[in-house]
């Protein structure tokens, strides 16, 4: 018993609570936390720097839907999680970081001079995570790791941010070992004098449309939505981060074409429109171009987000309850054109993008996803090839949408290899400038032997940024990049590698996917982007 200390407590509780890893990345004031894992049974997987851990614990929570444990120091690699955290915050993931402090003479900003001690850490994280919560004694280290766990669970779910200070992460303790925590998640509930109003708006409407956004994903509410779709005969948009909410191939599916002004047109002309799981933000609006003419009700569990953009018969809920007790209240409705109808909008799409010469763009996407095993999870940085993927890509897929950071693509990839238990390969999709943010976690992909692949599009620069600018000022500045040889810096790694073109993309991804461990693919290409609607 004196051997345990108050990082012991940290260890017992997130096993109580059910994790059962830990990403991170130690630091001199954490130490008691990272020994006391050597004494557990969680499984730890540390990657080279704190915002890489950040993304990978972010993969791990979406991919399991359970919380996430985030273990990093003081002052510089606390504040290193922050971009990850906005991420985890943007897209409602639930991410548990814990970070330590100074020993706690120095809370409150007495200014002793501790290393790596900040005035007021905490308050650098309370505009980014949902709760905030600082322990002083370790007596409070189940409690205060309960009830940020509650809260990163609770819908809207979020990151949640846990100081402990150095002294009491090492101050020995004699309680017993944590056995049990209960924690009581509840979605909220839809009123019901809201469902059987949109209920009645919805039979009675002429031109019913669903908007599907990241909650109906989140919630689990996918076989809702189908259920209440094919009995209004609604057809059914899914916003970018709602992708996998709604089958691609469907007869009533819009698909994700939300830049395209025939989709927004179509949403707009609605009589009544029904968004789950959205707040209609910039991207899921068309860069707010949107004007619905029609009825707007509006589901979603982050009740800051009702009627922030648009007037909505407005529903606090959880959108797998909402949807099923719509789906039961709801009455059947019968369109014989709903289908005809959503396949003409796809054919306008179809022929706007079809007339802007972008063919290398869609035969590259098309050799991804067809060199991607079925049910194989896919991680997208911020660059061209996954702004197609957003609208294009057919089904679930993960990007740092949420947020807009790049870096986010390999380290969130090999978050999901290990949630998988390295049972299925996983794909990874950067540009060449958002790859060097994270170029050092080859290292990690090697050392677990991660079956991700890494596919690099390398274009010379960020290349979105370069379009952007080029458009806008007619030329660009600060774009062009010097870049490594990526073939031989993975290999320099123990990481295969290979370069390919276009043509042999689909053969070269496909025989990497299968071979076991991680891997790198290198297409150097400069790909466009479809022209905008919002302009």
């Amino acid at each position: 018993m004196s051997e345990r200390n108050g990082g012991d407590l940290v260890t017992e509780s997130l096993t109580a609570l059910g994790a059962t890893t830990v990403f991170g990345l130690p630091g001199q004031h954490a130490l008691g936390a990272f020994d006391a894992l050597r004494r557990s049974k969680l499984d730890y997987v540390g990657l080279r720097m704190e915002n890489n851990a950040g993304f990978a614990a972010d993969a791990y929570a979406r991919v399991t839907g359970a919380p996430a444990p985030l273990l990093v120091s003081t002052g510089p690699g606390s504040l290193m999680t922050l971009a990850a955290l906005q991420e985890s915050a943007a897209a409602s993931v639930p991410v548990v970081a814990i970070g330590s402090q100074v020993p706690v003479a120095g809370l409150g900003g007495g200014r002793h001079g501790y290393l790596h001690e900040l005035a007021d850490q905490k308050a650098s994280f309370r505009d980014i995570v949902k709760s905030v919560h600082t322990v002083r004694t370790a007596s409070q280290i189940p409690s205060a790791l309960a009830a940020a766990w509650e809260s990163a669970l609770t819908a809207p779910c979020g990151p949640v941010w846990v100081e402990i200070p150095q002294d009491v992460l090492l101050a020995p303790v004699t309680v017993p070992p944590v056995a049990e925590l209960e924690i009581e998640p509840r979605p909220p509930r839809p009123r019901p004098e809201l469902i059987a109003e949109a209920a009645a708006l919805l039979s009675r409407a002429e031109r019913p449309v669903v908007l599907a956004g990241g909650g109906v994903v989140r919630s689990g509410a996918q076989g809702e939505l189908l259920a209440l779709a094919e009995k209004l005969d609604a057809p059914v948009a899914c916003t970018f981060g709602g992708k996998g909410g709604f089958p691609w191939e469907h007869p009533l599916s819009l698909r994700s074409w939300l830049e395209d002004r025939h989709t927004t047109d179509f949403l707009e002309d609605a009589d009544v429109l029904l968004v789950v799981g959205s707040g209609l933000g910039e991207l899921s609006s068309n860069y707010h171009t949107f004007r619905p003419r029609g009825r707007v009700i509006q589901i979603e569990a982050d009740p800051g987000k009702l009627e922030s953009n648009h007037p909505a018969l407005g529903i606090h809920a959880d959108a797998r309850l909402a949807l099923g007790a719509l789906a039961e209240a709801a009455g059947e409705r019968r369109d014989p054109g709903a289908a005809q109808v959503v396949a003409a909008v796809l054919e306008r799409v179809s022929a706007r993008i079809g007339g802007q010469d972008l063919g290398l763009e869609q035969r590259v996407l098309a050799a991804v996803r067809d060199a991607l095993p079925e049910h194989a999870p896919s991680f997208w940085d911020m660059t061209i090839l996954a702004y197609w993927a957003w609208s294009a890509w057919p089904g679930a897929m993960h990007s740092a949408q949420g947020a807009g950071g790049l870096g986010y693509g390999f380290p969130s990839a090999l978050g999901a290899a290990v949630a998988t238990r390295r049972g299925r390969p996983v794909l990874a999709v950067s540009g060449d400038g958002g790859a060097m943010y994270s170029i050092a976690e080859l290292a990690t992909a090697r050392q677990y032997d991660l079956p991700v692949t890494w596919l690099i599009v390398d274009d010379g620069g960020y290349g979105i940024l370069r379009e952007y600018m080029t458009d806008a000022f007619g030329e660009a500045t600060a774009t062009e990049l010097s870049r490594p040889d990526f073939v031989a810096l993975a290999e320099s790694f123990g990481v295969p590698a290979v370069r390919t073109t276009p043509e042999r993309l689909r053969e070269d991804l496909a025989e990497v996917l299968a071979a076991p461990g991680p891997s790198v693919v290198v297409l150097p290409a400069l790909l466009r982007m479809f022209a905008p609607t919002h302009l």
